[in-house]
């Protein structure tokens, strides 16, 4: 496998002052497809914001499969003169390609619309589980660390942007910080960083004195042990696409709480192994965490069946081998 390109194509339809590039690095991506060979081309995610314009150009010049990972269709872009051009660009792409992945359910049954059955395949989104398991040593060592004895421990994560994200982590503030006021015993971690961090900890110490802990940014290959330290794993993900988050979490034993909104439903199960409130709902979403909070043995077990869920249905090492199949197959590799 090789690289192909580094270059940026977001908003690059609207960037005529970078067109010259473009058409230099697809010559570059023409003469290493000489040199290097491969037996295909493989896109990671192309849409209307950033649509592929190396990829269906390269394979068609050097007679190789295209083939795209994570292709998304919305009709609704084409009827918007700043989106227009780029949801033409996108769709070029994918009728070019020979197969396309897709890991969320709404993206897939869109491609279906413009692309043959048996030319688009649906792959659950997922993790590498072995990378985010429970450590009880971890759990020991932070919650003695942020000196939280015994009490419950909420945690969420996310960065710290002027977004959604950030919207997010303050309604987690607020929403422990009511249950707190009136008597529920905990703590919230909140792992990340950006520009909005002085908003939420003055939103942490308004609603939450005391009571927040601040870890900053955490490396990935570190986040196990963040999360084996808590016991719920709350962020509503707001219009969130899918949210690797939940499924980290999930994989070390938390449960989740989140807003039934975007593909959170498609990585968490409701009633098994999270619980899913309406979208901007403050009431139920307040009540779903106290729920957790105030029966430890549902935590437990939702926790456990959360672990389950996670290797049995979004399992990368299991859900690629289907990608795999399907790849050797296109670019006819030996197996």
């Amino acid at each position: 496998m090789k690289v192909a390109s580094a270059l940026r194509c977001r908003w690059i339809y609207a960037k005529p002052w970078n067109w010259f590039s473009v058409f230099r690095e697809q010559r570059r991506c023409e003469k290493q497809a000489d040199e290097f060979l491969p037996d295909l081309w493989l896109t990671y995610h192309t849409y209307y914001k950033a649509p592929d314009i190396l990829g269906p150009y390269v394979s068609r010049r050097k007679k190789i499969p295209y083939v795209i990972f994570q292709g998304i269709y919305s009709t609704k872009r084409r009827r918007d003169i700043r989106t227009g051009p780029g949801f033409l660009l996108n769709r070029l792409a994918l009728a070019r390609a020979e197969h396309i992945f897709s890991n969320r359910k709404e993206d897939e049954l869109n491609l279906r619309r413009i692309i043959p059955s048996d030319r688009v395949s649906y792959v659950p989104p997922g993790i590498f589980p072995k990378d985010f398991q429970f450590d009880p040593n971890a759990r020991i060592k932070l919650r003695r660390l942020w000196n939280v004895g015994d009490a419950p421990v909420v945690v969420s994560a996310a960065m710290f942007r002027p977004d959604v994200k950030t919207e997010g982590l303050s309604w987690v503030i607020r929403a422990c910080g009511k249950l707190f006021a009136e008597g529920t015993n905990l703590f919230l971690a909140v792992a990340g960083d950006g520009k909005q961090k002085p908003f939420l900890k003055n939103l942490a110490e308004k609603y939450l004195p005391g009571r927040v802990i601040f870890t900053g940014k955490i490396q990935r290959d570190r986040m196990y042990r963040f999360y084996s330290a808590g016991d719920l794993f709350v962020f509503p993900g707001i219009r969130e696409s899918l949210g690797m988050v939940f499924l980290e979490a999930q994989s070390c034993g938390l449960p989740v709480v989140a807003f039934d909104n975007g593909g959170i439903a498609e990585v968490v199960r409701h009633g098994e192994t999270g619980l899913l409130t309406p979208l901007l709902a403050e009431k139920p979403f307040i009540h779903a965490i106290h729920t957790f909070l105030s029966h430890p043995r549902l935590l437990k077990t939702m926790g456990r069946r959360a672990v389950e869920y996670v290797r049995e249905n979004h399992n990368l090492d299991k859900n690629y081998l289907k990608v795999d199949q399907i790849l050797r197959k296109i670019g006819q590799f030996k197996t």
